[in-house]
């Protein structure tokens, strides 16, 4: 070990001295004439430079990371820590660019996966004061609003959706809440219309099979009071669209908790579900944010939850999904957290089983 620290310290002064090296000019008369860095390229160069970091102290001074399960506990701990970074660097990159309308949402989206409403909807409302009326990004701004008063879509998330529709009749987020607030307010006729149209345009997959069952209860209900439904049918057969994003951008499956774990989890705890490259960067490429109340969960991952446009799922060779309870709410991985992991899959795949089966070690 005492030769490893040699070995580190050595390394860490060589990389100080080049890291640093373009600090020893003097920059009052060279800072006017020195081409603008790529940020993509400044990126690229930090995240190897940590991953190298991370990794060479991980293979080289801890032998124990050898073992499976200690690497992937560190790698979930290594990306929520992506993840932070992320949002922080973004976060202070629009101070300098205030006018970069996907900078501002994609910030908002990340604010929104890591609970921070409050945060959310001021970036939401910084993108939509950039554009007016885009659908959107008032379905987010709707979404996040309803999040951060413990779900409640009445009062102005309810007027932003039905902004949103009108601009965008097909907006299939706007046309999910919409339902599900006229289904809370036990407008079944209204909720059944908006998941009628939805149920016709969305993709295959886990989230229309959910869709159809909030369309059987809607019925149930409405013939209950003595209504009757006049929308299409939305049952099997009935034609949908094809995925746009094509079958190998998404993942999917069900994310359980093990009985043996049962009583250490809160109804109200964070439960984070989210894919990682098998190789390589271990940031997220997509993320999804639950309770423990809606497990046992069906999820589906994919492109439109990307935390960063340079990595996608559809953008992977092999993935690994995740979920993790967390008590904290933090993305970062706390002792006590419980979590489980897929195997290997390639995107594309469903029909996973994502057992939360483990705690997380001091």
């Amino acid at each position: 070990m005492t030769a490893f620290l040699l070995i580190a310290a050595a390394m860490a002064v060589v990389a100080l001295v080049l890291l640093t090296r373009p600090l020893w000019r003097a920059p009052a008369a060279d800072a006017a004439e020195a081409p603008a860095r790529s940020p993509t390229m400044v990126a690229a160069l930090t995240g190897f430079v940590a991953v190298i970091a991370i990794v060479g102290y991980a293979l080289v001074g801890a032998p124990a990371a050898l073992d499976p399960s200690s690497r992937v506990a560190r790698d979930d701990s290594a990306a929520a820590a992506q993840i932070d970074a992320m949002v922080q660097r973004l976060a202070t990159r629009l101070k300098d660019k205030p006018d970069d309308v996907d900078g501002w949402a994609m910030l908002g989206r990340s604010y929104a996966v890591l609970g921070r409403h409050g945060e959310a909807n001021a970036a939401f409302k910084r993108a939509l004061a950039l554009k007016p009326d885009d659908p959107a990004l008032l379905a987010d701004l709707a979404d996040t609003m309803a999040a951060a008063s413990g779900g409640n879509l009445e009062g102005e998330p309810s007027a932003l959706l039905a902004r949103a529709l009108q601009r965008d009749p097909g907006n299939q987020k706007a046309l999910s809440l919409a339902g599900f607030a006229a289904f809370n307010r036990h407008d079944y006729t209204t909720a059944l219309r908006h998941w009628e149209k939805l149920a016709q345009i969305a993709p295959d997959g886990d989230f229309t099979r959910l869709i159809a069952g909030g369309i059987d209860e809607a019925r149930r209900r409405l013939a209950a009071a003595g209504g009757a439904s006049t929308a299409a049918s939305t049952t099997a057969g009935a034609p949908r669209a094809a995925n746009p994003a094509g079958p190998g951008n998404s993942v999917s499956g069900i994310v359980r908790l093990a009985p043996a774990l049962a009583g250490k989890a809160a109804p109200d705890d964070t439960v984070f579900v989210f894919a990682r490259a098998a190789q390589g960067s271990r940031a997220p490429l997509a993320i999804l944010r639950k309770q423990v109340k809606d497990l046992p969960l069906q999820f589906a991952l994919d492109d439109s939850m990307a935390m960063s446009p340079a990595a996608k799922l559809s953008g992977a060779g092999e993935v690994i999904v995740s979920a993790r309870i967390s008590k904290s709410g933090q993305a970062m991985p706390q002792p006590g957290d419980l979590q489980g992991h897929s195997g290997t899959v390639v995107p594309g795949a469903s029909g996973l089983v994502v057992e939360i089966s483990e705690i997380v070690k001091p």
